[in-house]
């Protein structure tokens, strides 16, 4: 029915399934009058939730300035997916390690094809909220909510909950449903380091549910071995397994990924983890989200002063306008009336701009 219909109205339609018949699946349109598809990829994450996503490479066909040049890169990469439900505490370990999956892919996927920097954006339903540690991990990659830039919405709790777009299963309504926007002259962290510092959050969030005070979080892991003020790497993968973080399945943190994570903490390279310091790296600035009081755009336009001999000039895009429908969703309350989905109707007008990165 929806591919008939959008075919008529000049869509191209872009279909992958979960795996293992679980019936459902995701579906990107693009209008063929607006842009060229160069490539199309699958993501199968091959995790317990079968969940996939869709990468989509392409070329804006419209002369969108006066006196364009004709070099200059139009391109843009769009990745579909659904994330996950966080049905436990457990689960959102999984969900930041899709997240990563989908980021680790996007760049070997511009390595192998040598990209120059093209802007990103991610859509989807993403189970989580801006209070969650996937929001924090996007935002530590640069990328900003679309939607809550257009609302001028900061980080804070404050803001948090100002609109939803999801009724879940359970009753609960929550704001789940982002479009993200990765420009190309954004700055952001290392990946490998953005992500060991959010599984480091997510360990802080599993402690913190087991040990109220903060300040005895730590000592659960020292009184599980050797009721000592340090623990080994050995101790260490053991409390990894007990967090459920890592097991001897596809799912869990890889070997590589846990010696990432233990060189990060073990500074001095000892051999150990003090306990002490454990607590420092726990409470650190670099789980905490982006200065709120920063605005988004002043952040996108950060850069340092580049070679003017390796400029190249790209677009990227400015968020226009961005609304959810039904309205009340806006104003953080769902309407009884509404019944043609679960989910609100997000909407984001992308303008392009042009950029100079090197």
């Amino acid at each position: 029915m929806y591919e008939g219909r959008l075919n008529d109205a000049g869509y191209a339609t872009y279909k992958l399934a979960r795996p293992n018949n679980r019936g459902d699946g995701l579906l990107t349109a693009l209008h063929r009058n607006y842009f060229q598809v160069l490539n199309y990829k699958e993501l199968l994450f091959h995790d317990f939730g079968d969940r996939v996503a869709q990468l989509l490479h392409i070329d804006l066909t419209m002369r969108f300035f006066q006196n364009q040049e004709t070099n200059v890169k139009k391109e843009a990469l769009v990745i579909n997916t659904h994330l996950l439900f966080p049905h436990n505490s457990g689960c959102c370990f999984h969900r930041l390690q899709q997240v990563y999956k989908i980021l680790q892919y996007i760049e070997s996927y511009c390595e192998e094809y040598r990209l120059p920097p093209v802007p990103i954006i991610l859509c989807g339903d993403w189970n989580g909220s801006k209070m969650g540690h996937v929001y924090k991990f996007l935002r530590s990659q640069g990328f900003v909510s679309s939607y809550d830039l257009a609302h001028h919405y900061t980080d804070s709790d404050a803001d948090a909950h100002k609109w939803v777009s999801h009724r879940n299963h359970r009753g609960n309504i929550c704001g789940v449903d982002f479009i993200w926007l990765l420009n190309p002259d954004n700055p952001r962290k290392p990946l490998k380091e953005s992500f060991i510092e959010a599984v480091l959050g997510n360990i802080k969030n599993h402690l913190s549910g087991v040990l109220v005070d903060s300040t005895n979080q730590l000592h659960l892991l020292n009184t599980k071995f050797n009721n000592s003020n340090y623990i080994t790497f050995c101790q260490f993968c053991q409390a990894l397994i007990e967090l459920g973080l890592t097991s001897n399945f596809h799912d869990g943190l890889s070997c590589e990924e846990i010696k990432d994570m233990w060189n990060y903490v073990d500074t001095d390279r000892d051999g150990v983890i003090d306990l002490a310091h454990f607590d420092i790296v726990l409470n650190s600035p670099s789980f905490q989200q982006r200065d709120d009081n920063k605005d988004d755009t002043e952040i996108q336009r950060e850069s340092t002063l580049p070679d003017k001999s390796k400029i190249s000039t790209i677009i990227g895009f400015d968020v226009r306008n961005a609304a959810l429908f039904p309205p009340e969703v806006e104003q953080g309350n769902w309407p009884d009336y509404y019944s043609l989905s679960d989910h609100a109707h997000l909407t984001v007008e992308f303008s392009p701009v042009m950029m100079h990165c090197s």
